[in-house]
């Protein structure tokens, strides 16, 4: 029998996705889309793959580095710090808007979830980028009925800035 998840899982063009492996070698993070399909709320956001994050080292291994080093020749300061890179929370991640973790948290994350990828992307850069494209073509901050539940772009752009405004669209060209 076939895999079948208990809570919701990845899915990227109808096909799910548990691994890394499953992934386009060389993908840093992905745009993703969750739906809480009972009241349809959708959000779009980022993911990066992996966490970097700075450890310091203990006496320890502040002394064994020392060693090495003056084994080597080797001059200067010790670093204090090691870069140590994991795996995040992918798998598990729904958000981090505040009505989306708590929907989840509520839910436990159950058969009332669909986590859609959108697309992957093969760096920090390119991941702002294409979440904000994402964003913009959803057209999530300016529709008073838009059932996505993003507040804002960028830290730059935000629903509550467009809320009763009737600006006309000048794009428009049906006329």
């Amino acid at each position: 029998m076939g895999y079948m998840p208990t809570t919701a899982t990845w899915t990227y063009q109808g096909r799910v996705i548990t691994s890394i492996k499953d992934m386009p070698e060389g993908t840093y993070g992905f745009i993703y889309e969750v739906v809480y399909k009972p009241t349809d709320v959708r959000y779009i956001g980022k993911k990066v793959l992996f966490f970097e994050r700075n450890k310091r080292l203990g006496k320890k291994a502040l002394e064994a580095l020392r060693e090495e080093r003056a084994k080597k020749g080797l001059r200067g300061r010790v670093p204090i710090k090691q870069k140590v890179i994991t795996e995040s929370d992918w798998k598990e991640y729904f958000g981090s808007q505040k009505e989306i973790l708590a929907l989840s948290k509520k839910d436990n994350a159950g058969e009332n979830w669909e986590k859609h990828i959108l697309q992957f992307v093969p760096n920090k850069k390119l991941l702002t980028y294409y979440e904000t494209k994402h964003l913009f073509q959803h057209n999530v901050l300016e529709s008073k009925y838009s059932t996505h539940i993003n507040d804002n772009i960028l830290g730059k752009f935000y629903r509550k800035d467009f809320i009763d405004l009737d600006i006309p669209n000048n794009l428009d060209t049906s006329k």
